[in-house]
Parts: C-alpha cells; sequence; structure tokens
C-alpha cells in the first residue's frame, strides 16, 4: 500500500520516521512519499519537499508567508493527487494539514492524522473540522481522549511516540570529552528549532548564564539552521560551548535546564532534568495569541499534570533577571527542585509506557488492510 505524510517541522519528522518504520513492520511492502526531513527520508520516505521550507511560526509570520505557504499547499496538492495513496498520514502542523485533511477527503483520499492538532488550545471549535475530514485520529495526549469526547468524537490514544525514541537513546559515554567540556555541573539550554523562537530567546538565556560563575553551559542547536545565525548571538559569549542535533545527550549530563516552550519541554521533564520553560514572540503574534488561547499552561509539562509543575516565563516576563531567579530554584539545593521532579513522576505515570509509533503504524495498516 502508499502512505503520503505531511510533517511541517522537526518533531513531526522525526515522529514521521518512527511511525513509517512501524508500518513497514505490518506492510513490508509500504511505499512511502513525504513532506518532511532527513529523519523521514532515512526511513525510506521518497522526500518530496524539506520542511524547512514550511517552519513559520507566528500568527504575523505566517501573514508574512502566506504567498509562500500556499504555494507550497498548491504544490503538495497537485502532487497528492498525481500519486493518489491509500491513505494521507498527517502529524501535527495544524495550519497546513487541516487544509490538507479538507482538500484529500473532497477528493475520496482516506486522511489519517497521528499527534491531533492542538485545538483544545485555542479555536476549540475546530474539533468539528477534524472530526468531519479525518477518518481516523490517534492521539499522544492522555487528556485529548476526554476532550473530543465532548464532541462525540471518538479517537485512539495511542501513547507519547516520546516514549519510544526515549527508549531508543543510548547515551554517548564520552560525549563530556568530545564536546571537550570538564566535570563541573551542566545546564543545557534549548532555545528551540525555529529561526523566530532562537532570534527572541537565546539572547534572554545567554544573558543569564553571566550569573552562574560555578557552572557551564552548552546550547543545543539545529543543523537545519545556518551556523551564521547562531554566531551571530554568540558574539559575547565565545565561552559557551554548542553542540548540534544532540538534545538527549545533553539533558542526559545536565543538572537542569532553559527549555524553550515545545517537545523539547516534554522530553526534559522524561529526562528527569528540572527546568524553566521560556517562549517569546513578537508582540502582535502575542498579543492575539493571548486572545485566543483556551488553556492555562503553555507547556506540555505542565497540560498534562493539570497544575504548575514547571515555571513559564512567558513574553515580559521573559528577562534575565526573573531567568536567573527560577534557575536558581531548580538547582542542587534550590527551593523548587524536588517539587519538579516529583511533578514529573506524576506526568510519567499518566503517560504510560513505549509502543506509541508501533500501536499507530499497526493500526493503520490494519484500518486500510478492513477497509
Amino acid at each position: 500500500m502508499t502512505y503520503y505524510l505531511i510533517a511541517g517541522e522537526r518533531s513531526g519528522d522525526l515522529h514521521g520516521a518512527n511511525l513509517i518504520r512501524a508500518i513497514r513492520q505490518h506492510d513490508p511492502a509500504a511505499h512511502c512519499r513525504a513532506y518532511g526531513g532527513e529523519q523521514m527520508e532515512a526511513a525510506g520516505a521518497t522526500l518530496v519537499r524539506h520542511y524547512r521550507d514550511m517552519a513559520f511560526m507566528g500568527f504575523l509570520e505566517v501573514v508574512k508567508n502566506l504567498g509562500t505557504i500556499r504555494k507550497i499547499m498548491n504544490e503538495c496538492q497537485a502532487d497528492l493527487l498525481a500519486n493518489r495513496p491509500d491513505a494521507l498520514i498527517l502529524i501535527d502542523y495544524a495550519g497546513f494539514n487541516l487544509r490538507m485533511a479538507r482538500f484529500a477527503k473532497k477528493h475520496g483520499i482516506r486522511v489519517f492524522y497521528y499527534i491531533s492538532p492542538k485545538v483544545w488550545a485555542w479555536n476549540q471549535r475546530r474539533a468539528l473540522k477534524i472530526k468531519a475530514n479525518v477518518d481516523r485520529l490517534f492521539t499522544i495526549l492522555p487528556f485529548e481522549t476526554d476532550f473530543f469526547a465532548t464532541y462525540d468524537y471518538n479517537v485512539e490514544y495511542v501513547g507519547n511516540p516520546l516514549l519510544d525514541a526515549l527508549a531508543e537513546f543510548k547515551p554517548d559515554a564520552s560525549f563530556r570529552r568530545k564536546l571537550g567540556i570538564d566535570e563541573r555541573p551542566v545546564i543545557a539550554l534549548l532555545p528551540g528549532s525555529r529561526r523566530q523562537e532562537i532570534i527572541a530567546i537565546l539572547p534572554t538565556m545567554l544573558a543569564a548564564t553571566r550569573q552562574f560563575p560555578g557552572y557551564q553551559f552548552v546550547v543545543g542547536t539545529v543543523s537545519n539552521l545556518p551556523d551564521a545565525l547562531y554566531d551571530s548571538l554568540f558574539a559575547d559569549h565565545a565561552d559557551i560551548k554548542r553542540v548540534s542535533d544532540a538534545a538527549y545527550d545533553l539533558l542526559h549530563i545536565s543538572t537542569a535546564a532553559l527549555v524553550t516552550s515545545g517537545t523539547a519541554t516534554l522530553e526534559t521533564a522524561l529526562l528527569n532534568v528540572p527546568q524553566v520553560v521560556c517562549y517569546k514572540t513578537t508582540f502582535v503574534s502575542y498579543a492575539i495569541a493571548k486572545r485566543l488561547i483556551a488553556v492555562p499552561f503553555i507547556s506540555l509539562v505542565n497540560l498534562i499534570a493539570d497544575r504548575e509543575v514547571v515555571k513559564e516565563l512567558i513574553q515580559n516576563d521573559l528577562t534575565p533577571e526573573q531567568t536567573v531567579a527560577e534557575l536558581k530554584a531548580i538547582l542542587p539545593d534550590g527551593a523548587r527542585r524536588d517539587a519538579v521532579l516529583a511533578g514529573y513522576a506524576e506526568v510519567q505515570e499518566k503517560m504510560g509506557g513505549p509502543g506509541a509509533s508501533e500501536r499507530a503504524g499497526r493500526l493503520m495498516v490494519e484500518a486500510l488492510q478492513n477497509a
């Protein structure tokens, strides 16, 4: 059978790659075509377009790039019809993928959605659009089942694919040596994977480092962004190390972390590293989001726990002074460190064990075989 996958960002590429491998366990002859990245391509998909062309963050950035987005969507729709798959598999990336779901449904193509759009966060009635256009929805957050039930839509909670990635993670015993860092405790800085995030958030993270002489800081960078972007921000911080595409190894040796809101906050929690969640965007994007957001937190850790486990520094609260204060509170002997780790244990219990990718892949193959 043939599968067409669409992921619009780095985390979707990772989960899409694991899903492709799972599908092939149950359908060895599967042919996969994808909008994604290197990891989906390495898993065997024919890569049509890289997600870096599509990763626009924030309302203002999306509006400014509407022409590019429309062009890419038109290309994607034409390619979908030209290669007409047995199933279109959409991975997160709601703004683009919900439109692709409607298009595919209109043209009689079966639609699966893996990693639900965060419709519970804002404009919740979009759940009705998903119900109308998505044949099977596979969710990865435990509270999503109850949310969609309020719209009389039965979804399948398959667990979280991050647990699969972490189960496969083997720490690099020589990571410190390769990075050239000494035995002082490490604090990780994870500023995100999008250009806009890094420009808005990394300078504040770096400014906070000057208040911790007993620690060494390491920044987790991503290879899909140019070195020149980081070089410009590191001009006054030449002593701080950076490592590309190695967030798990970095977190494994870290005492604490500053993390941009997103998937990385949950990864950090699952690796039991106390963190401060950071988020900042343009004034216009923040003003719009503040009016629309329907949930009390932005980090997945707090949303799953349904209470504040980790401190969130958002927009004007993200200052060097407040970042320093919150980071001190989660270091050894800090006032909040034990409470954060106890909260992580609650989150991990709610999420269950690994196997999400395998379950989702098996269910997708079975749905097509029984159609």
